[in-house]
């Protein structure tokens, strides 16, 4: 199996007669909004790609696979995908359970990987460890964990006095990817003057947020500031619903979904979340256009994961351009070396030397996520970027209720 799967990937210099094969893993794509946006963003880049005259002269073809979000699963795709199809490079993958289980699939099939929606950043610490073995992986966003929890802080520092909130309360979900993230706020937020009464990470089935609300409210603080994807939803529509005297904000993934302001019946209206890009913030000359495009071809638009698979797929293409080679060896290096300008910001990977070799580099002149709040404009919700102030398009608004 191994040696299928490195003849499968590395076709290139030979000359080879088929299509340019790219492998697509996502969750349910055909309802899950994460995943749809992972397998369109690559249709769209193939599409583009093919209308300029595909990859080294080849038409490119997607294949996409379901991993259902479970880890066994992702890991049986992968391989469908690498030894069935032959594919020559992957991408997706949402969730961090499922990549740390092909993880060492990756590394034995020595095919590129650029991930683009599990943050947890087990998977470059890997790539530290062992160079040789998992230098296959790269993750094309979001920035790992441990990033987007120096961005909650980088967003404290700059924004919370303007907002007024001098003490919040920090709600984890219990999940893998959240943990960076928090050992970052329990360890750096304090840092900018905000004072931080309650840290917790709460069970990942809790539906009932009632008496940790209790508890914030007890403790007076400003807004709750949380991490939450899985359970999101319960958390925000009973914050709303019960008109609980705190503001809320922080990662929250299904608030990032164009469609969820209708989906919640504006239950979000007033909360805050971290995201990679928005319809109508201009992150680079690229990201309007792209979501454009992306709305005319499936009539919506796209959830982050759209934007970092579409910037995947063309960066695979332009260093396999570079490399004039399909071949993971040569496109490597031409990956490791590039500085490719996404839908979500500048595109570059750090060292092997460094702490998380082949992540997104996270800062100001690379990928540094927007914040945006729910808002609502001639009864229909917006998402309103409010920072950085370089690509806001509006301002926080204070929820009446408090």
């Amino acid at each position: 199996m191994s040696l299928a799967g490195c003849l499968g990937s590395s076709s290139g210099d030979g000359g080879p007669s088929g299509p340019v094969k790219i492998g697509v893993l996502a969750p349910e794509p055909s309802k899950n909004p994460i995943g749809g946006s992972i397998a369109n963003g690559a249709k769209l880049a193939a599409k583009q790609l093919n209308q300029n005259g595909g990859v080294l002269g080849k038409d490119v073809k997607v294949i996409v696979k379901d991993t259902k979000e479970d880890p066994s699963t992702g890991k049986s795709k992968y391989q469908e995908l690498t030894v069935g199809e032959s594919v020559d490079f992957t991408t997706g993958i949402f969730t961090s359970e499922v990549l740390l289980n092909v993880m060492d699939s990756i590394a034995q099939q020595q095919t590129v990987h650029m991930g683009t929606g599990a943050a947890t950043p087990e998977a470059t610490t890997k790539v530290k460890h062992d160079y040789e073995k998992y230098k296959y992986f790269f993750r094309t966003g979001p920035v790992n964990s441990h990033y987007l929890g120096t961005n909650m802080v980088d967003f404290a520092k700059s924004q919370f006095d303007s907002m007024g909130w001098s003490s919040v309360a920090v709600l984890a979900e219990d999940y893998t990817w959240t943990k960076p993230v928090t050992s970052v706020l329990k360890n750096k937020l304090s840092d900018t003057g905000v004072d931080v009464p309650i840290t917790k990470r709460y069970a990942s089935g809790t539906k009932n947020f009632s008496s940790i609300y209790d508890d914030i409210e007890s403790a007076g603080v400003d807004a709750a500031y949380v991490v939450m994807a899985h359970t999101g939803t319960a958390a925000v529509v009973q914050w709303k619903k019960q008109q609980r005297q705190f503001e809320f904000g922080g990662i929250h993934v299904p608030m990032q979904f164009p469609s969820y302001y209708g989906s919640t019946d504006g239950a979000c209206r007033y909360a805050l979340t971290q995201n990679s890009a928005t319809p109508n913030a201009k992150v680079t000359k690229k990201t309007v256009p792209f979501t454009n495009s992306y709305e005319k071809e499936y009539g919506k638009y796209p959830v982050y994961t759209g934007y970092i698979t579409f910037d995947a797929v063309k960066q695979y293409a332009a260093a396999a351009k570079s490399a004039d080679s399909r071949k993971a060896k040569k496109v490597i290096p031409k990956l490791e070396s590039s500085t490719y300008t996404g839908t979500t910001g500048i595109l570059k990977y750090y060292g092997k030397n460094e702490k998380y070799p082949h992540d997104v580099v996270y800062g100001k002149d690379a990928v540094w996520p927007i914040w945006l709040q729910w808002q609502e404009n001639s009864g229909s919700g917006v998402q309103q970027a409010v920072w950085p102030s370089d690509v806001a398009t509006g301002s926080y608004k204070k929820p009446p209720w408090i």
